[in-house]
């Protein structure tokens, strides 16, 4: 076999978009060129790689085998570049970071400083869903994850960051700042999708207390939520976190309900058997000495509420 690492980065982002004209796209390429390298590549075994249905490409087994082979021996090859700049005195790498949709609000604040000092070391931050988060992690997919409920199912380390406090928020044309129980019945609630930690808190405050809630409304994301809210289409749990703008101008308001607010904990967490690179370390490291001046100089505002 006499295949090159330019073919094996190809055939792996073929793999990833499954698309020959993607991946010519994200590896400016022209279509032919990347035709050319792939049937290069699949000429030098003696099982397909790839099927093509239509104009559909399809990755065999065998396929997908081969690209997690190609990954190895590229993450590999990058560990000996980084290696070879840290010799010369600079840390550099990926740090893969995956956070539940609310920690979009916290985590980019966490990685100011740190990148102004390491500007060599790329991060890759992806927003979603808490069930995909922690996927993601057991897969090893990622360096680190933000969450605000610990996994069960997982041995992880985690670092504490800061509190997440969750209220019952409604637009500013409710007139009554303290509402009962009772009350809320008369309201609908608007609840996250399942697996979200976030209605996990508000499912698990209304079963405790004991409310009923016969008009709800389910919808994907805090952001949709929030929108839900100002058009006063109901009231929900949300945390503060991701409320600064809005109740600072005074579009939303927080609703005073007894045993609230609900408090968890936002965790930077990695798997505790993972061997983290030197960036990933460093940036451990930097957290851990770093998060209370973070804490104080950005999220200050949420002591007015």
């Amino acid at each position: 076999m006499n295949y090159t690492l330019h073919q094996l980065i190809l055939f792996l982002k073929i793999t990833e978009t499954k698309s020959i004209t993607r991946a010519s796209e994200e590896l400016n390429l022209t279509q032919p060129a990347v035709s050319i390298q792939l049937k290069n590549f699949q000429d030098q075994f003696d099982i397909p790689l790839t099927e093509t249905i239509g104009r559909q490409i399809y990755i065999t087994d065998f396929g997908y085998e081969i690209a997690e082979s190609a990954k190895k021996i590229l993450d590999e090859l990058k560990l000996v570049n980084y290696k070879t700049q840290n010799y010369k005195g600079l840390l550099t790498g990926d740090i893969n970071i995956s956070v539940v949709s609310t920690g979009k609000y916290i985590m980019p604040y966490f990685l100011t400083d740190f990148f102004e000092e390491h500007p060599q070391i790329n991060f890759k931050l992806d927003v979603t869903n808490r069930l995909q988060v922690l996927d993601d992690l057991q897969k090893n997919k990622i360096d680190f994850a933000l969450v605000s409920v610990l996994p069960e199912n997982l041995d992880v380390e985690s670092i504490e960051l800061m509190e997440n406090k969750l209220y019952f928020v409604g637009s500013n044309s409710i007139k009554k700042n303290d509402l009962n129980f009772d009350e809320l019945q008369n309201y609908n609630l608007l609840f996250r999708e399942q697996g979200s930690a976030t209605r996990k808190a508000m499912e698990n405050f209304l079963k405790k207390n004991k409310i009923s809630h016969q008009k709800t409304t389910e919808l994907a994301s805090n952001e949709a939520i929030k929108q839900a809210v100002i058009a006063k289409l109901g009231i929900s749990i949300m945390p503060i976190i991701g409320l600064k703008n809005e109740l600072l101008n005074n579009e939303l308001k927080i609703l005073n309900v007894k045993n609230l607010p609900s408090i968890s904990t936002w965790y930077l967490i990695h798997l505790k058997n993972k061997s983290l690179s030197p960036a990933a370390e460093a940036y451990k490291q930097f957290i851990s000495t770093n998060k209370t001046k973070v804490i104080q100089q950005q999220f200050h505002w949420i002591t007015k509420f």
